[in-house]
Protein backbone atom coordinates (compact mmCIF):
# COMPACT_ATOMS: atom_id res chain seq x y z
CA UNK A 1 0.00 0.00 0.00
CA UNK A 2 1.47 3.43 -0.97
CA UNK A 3 2.43 5.65 1.98
CA UNK A 4 1.08 9.19 2.93
CA UNK A 5 3.12 11.34 5.27
CA UNK A 6 1.98 12.20 8.01
CA UNK A 7 -0.47 15.32 7.82
CA UNK A 8 -3.65 17.15 9.80
CA UNK A 9 -5.99 18.80 6.97
CA UNK A 10 -8.71 21.12 8.42
CA UNK A 11 -12.18 20.91 7.64
CA UNK A 12 -13.59 24.63 6.34
CA UNK A 13 -16.96 25.38 5.57
CA UNK A 14 -16.71 24.05 1.94
CA UNK A 15 -16.69 20.40 3.42
CA UNK A 16 -19.14 20.17 5.52
CA UNK A 17 -21.07 17.45 5.43
CA UNK A 18 -18.39 15.40 2.65
CA UNK A 19 -17.91 11.82 3.72
CA UNK A 20 -14.08 11.13 5.05
CA UNK A 21 -13.77 8.93 2.36
CA UNK A 22 -14.13 12.13 0.07
CA UNK A 23 -12.79 14.52 2.00
CA UNK A 24 -9.48 12.18 2.03
CA UNK A 25 -9.52 11.87 -1.65
CA UNK A 26 -9.61 15.89 -2.21
CA UNK A 27 -6.14 15.46 -0.21
CA UNK A 28 -4.57 12.95 -0.74
CA UNK A 29 -4.29 13.72 -4.79
CA UNK A 30 -3.98 10.45 -6.59
CA UNK A 31 -5.21 7.95 -3.77
CA UNK A 32 -7.59 5.45 -5.02
CA UNK A 33 -11.09 4.82 -2.87
CA UNK A 34 -9.61 1.75 -1.78
CA UNK A 35 -6.21 3.62 -0.91
CA UNK A 36 -8.44 5.67 1.08
CA UNK A 37 -10.63 2.98 2.99
CA UNK A 38 -7.07 1.06 3.94
CA UNK A 39 -5.86 3.79 5.72
CA UNK A 40 -9.17 4.58 7.59
CA UNK A 41 -10.40 0.74 8.31
CA UNK A 42 -6.32 0.78 9.03
CA UNK A 43 -6.26 2.89 11.81
CA UNK A 44 -4.38 5.70 10.36
CA UNK A 45 -7.19 8.57 10.23
CA UNK A 46 -7.54 10.82 13.43
CA UNK A 47 -10.88 12.85 13.10
CA UNK A 48 -10.34 15.93 16.18
CA UNK A 49 -8.07 13.71 18.10
CA UNK A 50 -9.84 10.50 17.97
CA UNK A 51 -9.03 7.16 15.56
CA UNK A 52 -12.14 6.88 13.28
CA UNK A 53 -12.50 3.96 11.19
CA UNK A 54 -16.33 4.78 9.61
CA UNK A 55 -15.32 5.98 5.96
CA UNK A 56 -19.04 7.29 5.71
CA UNK A 57 -18.52 9.79 8.79
CA UNK A 58 -19.72 13.18 7.81
CA UNK A 59 -17.49 15.89 8.75
CA UNK A 60 -18.12 19.14 10.33
CA UNK A 61 -16.68 22.77 10.00
CA UNK A 62 -13.88 23.05 12.11
CA UNK A 63 -12.78 19.38 12.65
CA UNK A 64 -9.32 18.23 12.37
CA UNK A 65 -8.64 15.11 10.23
CA UNK A 66 -4.81 13.75 10.39
CA UNK A 67 -3.29 11.26 8.83
CA UNK A 68 -0.94 9.04 10.93
CA UNK A 69 2.48 7.94 9.68
CA UNK A 70 1.59 4.41 11.05
CA UNK A 71 -1.70 2.87 12.63
CA UNK A 72 -2.96 3.88 15.78
CA UNK A 73 -2.89 1.23 18.39
CA UNK A 74 -5.44 -1.40 19.14
CA UNK A 75 -8.55 -0.57 20.78
CA UNK A 76 -8.65 -1.34 25.02
CA UNK A 77 -10.26 -4.86 25.49
CA UNK A 78 -11.74 -5.43 29.42
CA UNK A 79 -8.70 -7.10 30.07
CA UNK A 80 -6.94 -3.55 29.66
CA UNK A 81 -9.57 -1.95 32.31
CA UNK A 82 -8.29 -2.60 35.82
CA UNK A 83 -10.57 -2.67 38.84
CA UNK A 84 -9.70 -0.52 41.52
CA UNK A 85 -12.68 -1.08 43.80
CA UNK A 86 -15.88 -2.62 43.64
CA UNK A 87 -18.90 -2.72 45.77
CA UNK A 88 -22.59 -3.08 45.15
CA UNK A 89 -23.03 0.54 44.68
CA UNK A 90 -19.77 1.96 42.76
CA UNK A 91 -17.16 0.37 40.63
CA UNK A 92 -13.68 2.66 39.99
CA UNK A 93 -11.43 1.58 37.18
CA UNK A 94 -8.36 2.56 35.05
CA UNK A 95 -9.35 3.94 32.03
CA UNK A 96 -6.51 3.12 29.18
CA UNK A 97 -5.73 4.99 26.85
CA UNK A 98 -7.72 5.33 23.15
CA UNK A 99 -10.93 4.27 24.38
CA UNK A 100 -13.88 6.80 24.89
CA UNK A 101 -15.89 7.10 28.78
CA UNK A 102 -19.15 6.91 26.80
CA UNK A 103 -21.14 6.67 23.72
CA UNK A 104 -21.26 9.62 21.50
CA UNK A 105 -24.85 10.63 21.31
CA UNK A 106 -24.37 10.34 17.26
CA UNK A 107 -23.69 6.96 17.74
CA UNK A 108 -26.53 5.57 19.69
CA UNK A 109 -28.10 4.34 16.53
CA UNK A 110 -25.30 2.23 15.90
CA UNK A 111 -25.75 -1.61 15.83
CA UNK A 112 -24.21 -4.27 18.33
CA UNK A 113 -21.83 -5.10 15.20
CA UNK A 114 -20.42 -1.74 15.23
CA UNK A 115 -20.58 -0.80 18.46
CA UNK A 116 -18.14 -4.10 19.21
CA UNK A 117 -15.57 -2.31 16.77
CA UNK A 118 -15.77 0.30 19.24
CA UNK A 119 -16.53 0.13 22.69
CA UNK A 120 -16.95 2.28 24.91
CA UNK A 121 -15.18 2.17 28.66
CA UNK A 122 -18.94 1.95 29.88
CA UNK A 123 -19.14 -1.04 27.72
CA UNK A 124 -15.90 -2.60 28.47
CA UNK A 125 -16.64 -2.23 32.27
CA UNK A 126 -19.33 -5.23 33.44
CA UNK A 127 -16.79 -7.59 31.57
CA UNK A 128 -13.90 -5.82 33.71
CA UNK A 129 -16.25 -6.61 36.80
CA UNK A 130 -17.29 -10.21 35.67
CA UNK A 131 -13.30 -11.13 35.78
CA UNK A 132 -12.78 -9.41 38.70
CA UNK A 133 -15.55 -10.87 40.57
CA UNK A 134 -14.14 -13.95 38.74
CA UNK A 135 -10.43 -13.93 40.39
CA UNK A 136 -11.93 -13.08 43.80
CA UNK A 137 -13.69 -16.65 44.11
CA UNK A 138 -10.62 -18.53 42.69
CA UNK A 139 -8.30 -16.80 45.36
CA UNK A 140 -7.66 -19.29 48.07
CA UNK A 141 -9.46 -19.00 51.49
CA UNK A 142 -7.13 -19.03 54.56
CA UNK A 143 -7.15 -22.53 55.80
CA UNK A 144 -9.05 -23.75 52.69
CA UNK A 145 -6.98 -27.15 50.91
CA UNK A 146 -8.76 -26.27 47.17
CA UNK A 147 -10.41 -23.63 45.74
CA UNK A 148 -13.99 -23.76 45.71
CA UNK A 149 -15.81 -24.26 42.03
CA UNK A 150 -16.01 -21.59 40.30
CA UNK A 151 -19.95 -20.89 40.14
CA UNK A 152 -21.39 -19.89 36.59
CA UNK A 153 -20.62 -16.13 35.79
CA UNK A 154 -23.99 -14.47 36.14
CA UNK A 155 -24.53 -11.42 33.72
CA UNK A 156 -23.40 -8.15 35.59
CA UNK A 157 -25.94 -5.14 34.67
CA UNK A 158 -24.84 -2.24 33.12
CA UNK A 159 -22.85 0.64 34.83
CA UNK A 160 -23.86 4.21 34.96
CA UNK A 161 -21.49 6.85 34.01
CA UNK A 162 -21.31 10.04 36.54
CA UNK A 163 -18.26 12.21 34.86
CA UNK A 164 -15.66 11.40 32.20
CA UNK A 165 -12.70 11.38 30.69
CA UNK A 166 -11.20 12.48 26.95
CA UNK A 167 -10.40 9.41 24.76
CA UNK A 168 -6.32 9.99 25.03
CA UNK A 169 -6.19 10.43 29.16
CA UNK A 170 -5.63 7.76 31.08
CA UNK A 171 -6.40 7.13 34.64
CA UNK A 172 -9.59 7.15 36.78
CA UNK A 173 -12.83 7.02 36.28
CA UNK A 174 -15.82 5.54 38.76
CA UNK A 175 -19.59 4.59 37.64
CA UNK A 176 -22.26 4.25 39.81
CA UNK A 177 -24.19 0.45 39.81
CA UNK A 178 -27.20 1.43 40.32
CA UNK A 179 -29.64 4.55 39.84
CA UNK A 180 -29.76 5.96 43.77
CA UNK A 181 -25.93 6.04 43.66
CA UNK A 182 -26.10 7.59 40.14
CA UNK A 183 -27.67 10.43 41.36
CA UNK A 184 -25.95 10.84 44.39
CA UNK A 185 -22.37 10.58 42.99
CA UNK A 186 -23.67 13.14 39.37
CA UNK A 187 -24.59 15.34 42.46
CA UNK A 188 -20.82 15.63 43.90
CA UNK A 189 -19.53 16.27 40.37
CA UNK A 190 -21.88 19.08 39.89
CA UNK A 191 -20.94 21.02 42.98
CA UNK A 192 -17.21 20.20 42.22
CA UNK A 193 -16.88 18.62 45.67
CA UNK A 194 -14.88 15.50 44.52
CA UNK A 195 -10.99 15.44 44.56
CA UNK A 196 -9.57 15.18 41.09
CA UNK A 197 -6.16 15.12 40.62
CA UNK A 198 -4.14 14.84 37.02
CA UNK A 199 -0.62 14.66 35.98
CA UNK A 200 0.46 16.36 32.68
CA UNK A 201 3.94 16.47 30.42
CA UNK A 202 3.65 20.15 28.75
CA UNK A 203 5.64 22.11 26.14
CA UNK A 204 8.01 25.02 28.18
CA UNK A 205 9.04 25.52 31.61
CA UNK A 206 5.56 26.53 33.22
CA UNK A 207 5.37 27.36 36.66
CA UNK A 208 2.84 27.30 39.49
CA UNK A 209 -0.28 29.02 39.68
CA UNK A 210 -4.28 29.62 39.38
CA UNK A 211 -5.76 29.41 36.06
CA UNK A 212 -9.19 30.92 36.13
CA UNK A 213 -11.22 31.26 32.99
CA UNK A 214 -15.04 30.99 31.51
CA UNK A 215 -15.44 28.29 29.01
CA UNK A 216 -18.11 28.32 26.04
CA UNK A 217 -18.28 25.25 23.01
CA UNK A 218 -17.45 27.24 20.43
CA UNK A 219 -14.86 30.32 20.41
CA UNK A 220 -15.16 30.71 16.43
CA UNK A 221 -13.59 27.62 14.99
CA UNK A 222 -15.88 25.09 16.05
CA UNK A 223 -13.61 24.39 19.02
CA UNK A 224 -13.88 24.71 22.99
CA UNK A 225 -11.94 27.88 24.53
CA UNK A 226 -12.29 30.26 26.89
CA UNK A 227 -14.07 34.05 26.68
CA UNK A 228 -13.09 37.03 27.48
CA UNK A 229 -17.09 38.30 28.52
CA UNK A 230 -19.55 36.47 31.10
CA UNK A 231 -20.57 33.66 28.69
CA UNK A 232 -19.54 30.56 29.58
CA UNK A 233 -18.44 28.08 32.97
CA UNK A 234 -16.41 29.01 34.99
CA UNK A 235 -13.13 27.06 34.83
CA UNK A 236 -10.63 27.12 37.72
CA UNK A 237 -7.35 24.53 37.07
CA UNK A 238 -4.38 25.11 40.27
CA UNK A 239 -1.22 24.07 38.62
CA UNK A 240 1.87 23.25 40.38
CA UNK A 241 5.30 22.30 38.75
CA UNK A 242 7.13 18.35 39.67
CA UNK A 243 9.85 18.51 37.19
CA UNK A 244 11.43 20.66 34.69
CA UNK A 245 13.09 19.44 32.13
CA UNK A 246 15.59 22.74 31.17
CA UNK A 247 13.16 25.10 29.97
CA UNK A 248 11.39 22.73 27.18
CA UNK A 249 9.04 20.90 29.48
CA UNK A 250 7.30 20.55 32.52
CA UNK A 251 5.83 17.92 34.38
CA UNK A 252 2.79 19.67 36.31
CA UNK A 253 0.38 18.57 38.84
CA UNK A 254 -3.38 19.92 37.82
CA UNK A 255 -5.84 19.99 40.73
CA UNK A 256 -9.32 20.73 39.40
CA UNK A 257 -11.50 23.22 40.88
CA UNK A 258 -14.25 22.79 38.35
CA UNK A 259 -14.82 20.21 35.87
CA UNK A 260 -15.54 21.23 32.23
CA UNK A 261 -14.98 19.13 29.22
CA UNK A 262 -11.08 19.76 28.22
CA UNK A 263 -10.40 22.25 30.58
CA UNK A 264 -6.83 21.30 31.37
CA UNK A 265 -6.08 20.68 27.63
CA UNK A 266 -7.46 24.16 27.20
CA UNK A 267 -5.98 26.13 29.76
CA UNK A 268 -2.30 25.02 29.35
CA UNK A 269 -2.47 25.61 25.58
CA UNK A 270 -3.88 29.01 26.29
CA UNK A 271 -1.24 29.55 28.63
CA UNK A 272 1.26 28.43 26.35
CA UNK A 273 2.08 25.22 27.13
CA UNK A 274 -0.30 22.83 25.27
CA UNK A 275 0.00 19.15 26.63
CA UNK A 276 2.71 17.14 25.02
CA UNK A 277 1.12 15.27 22.37
CA UNK A 278 -2.04 17.84 21.46
CA UNK A 279 -3.74 17.90 18.19
CA UNK A 280 -7.20 19.87 18.83
CA UNK A 281 -5.49 22.93 20.89
CA UNK A 282 -2.13 23.11 19.95
CA UNK A 283 -2.63 26.38 17.97
CA UNK A 284 -3.79 29.70 19.54
CA UNK A 285 -7.29 31.00 18.00
CA UNK A 286 -8.38 34.46 19.15
CA UNK A 287 -6.15 36.99 17.93
CA UNK A 288 -5.29 40.43 20.34
CA UNK A 289 -6.07 38.12 23.26
CA UNK A 290 -3.32 36.14 25.73
CA UNK A 291 -3.71 33.50 23.39
CA UNK A 292 -1.84 35.31 20.66
CA UNK A 293 0.62 36.55 23.20
CA UNK A 294 1.16 32.92 24.87
CA UNK A 295 2.05 32.14 21.27
CA UNK A 296 5.32 34.05 21.38
CA UNK A 297 6.43 31.95 24.18
CA UNK A 298 5.26 28.69 22.88
CA UNK A 299 7.93 25.69 21.88
CA UNK A 300 7.66 23.27 19.37
CA UNK A 301 6.88 19.59 20.82
CA UNK A 302 9.53 17.78 20.05
CA UNK A 303 8.95 15.48 22.74
CA UNK A 304 7.61 12.40 20.60
CA UNK A 305 4.74 11.59 22.80
CA UNK A 306 2.13 9.18 21.05
CA UNK A 307 -0.56 10.59 22.41
CA UNK A 308 -1.69 13.61 24.88
CA UNK A 309 0.40 13.36 27.97
CA UNK A 310 -2.52 13.39 30.37
CA UNK A 311 -3.36 11.27 33.21
CA UNK A 312 -6.28 10.95 36.18
CA UNK A 313 -3.84 10.07 38.61
CA UNK A 314 -6.16 10.59 41.82
CA UNK A 315 -9.88 10.59 42.47
CA UNK A 316 -11.73 11.08 45.57
CA UNK A 317 -15.46 11.45 46.49
CA UNK A 318 -18.05 10.20 49.54
CA UNK A 319 -19.23 6.57 48.58
CA UNK A 320 -23.07 7.11 48.14
CA UNK A 321 -24.27 4.62 50.73
CA UNK A 322 -21.98 4.81 53.41
CA UNK A 323 -21.23 7.97 53.37
CA UNK A 324 -17.30 7.07 53.93
CA UNK A 325 -14.64 9.61 52.24
CA UNK A 326 -12.56 7.92 49.54
CA UNK A 327 -9.13 8.47 47.51
CA UNK A 328 -7.92 6.47 44.75
CA UNK A 329 -4.27 7.11 43.29
CA UNK A 330 -2.82 5.32 40.29
CA UNK A 331 0.47 5.45 38.95
CA UNK A 332 1.85 6.52 35.38
CA UNK A 333 1.03 3.82 32.60
CA UNK A 334 3.86 2.91 30.71
CA UNK A 335 3.62 5.62 27.66
CA UNK A 336 4.01 8.52 29.63
CA UNK A 337 6.85 6.94 32.14
CA UNK A 338 8.88 5.67 28.83
CA UNK A 339 8.38 9.72 27.05
CA UNK A 340 9.39 11.10 30.90
CA UNK A 341 12.27 8.53 31.11
CA UNK A 342 13.78 9.39 27.41
CA UNK A 343 13.70 13.49 28.55
CA UNK A 344 15.42 12.70 31.98
CA UNK A 345 18.14 10.71 29.58
CA UNK A 346 18.70 13.79 27.48
CA UNK A 347 18.35 16.06 29.98
CA UNK A 348 20.88 14.64 32.20
CA UNK A 349 23.73 14.48 29.43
Amino acid sequence: MKQYPGKAYHVTGGDRGQTLAAFLRGRLGEASWSQVQKLVRGRQVLVHGNVCTDVARRLKDGEVVKVLDVAAAPLPRADDVRVVHLDDDVVVVEKPTGVTTTRHHEEASWPAKRRQLQPTLEELVPEAIAKALTRRRREPRAGARDAPPEPPRRRIPPVRAVHRIDRETSGLVIFARNVPASRILAEQFRVHTTHRRYLALVVGRMNAGTIRTRLIRDRGDGRRGSTDTEEGKEAVTHVTPLEHFGTDYTLVECRLETGRTHQIRIHMSETGHPVCGERVYAAPHRKGSRDEAAAVQRLLDESRAPRVMLHAAELGFVHPVSGETLRFTSPLPADMQKVLAGLRKHYAE
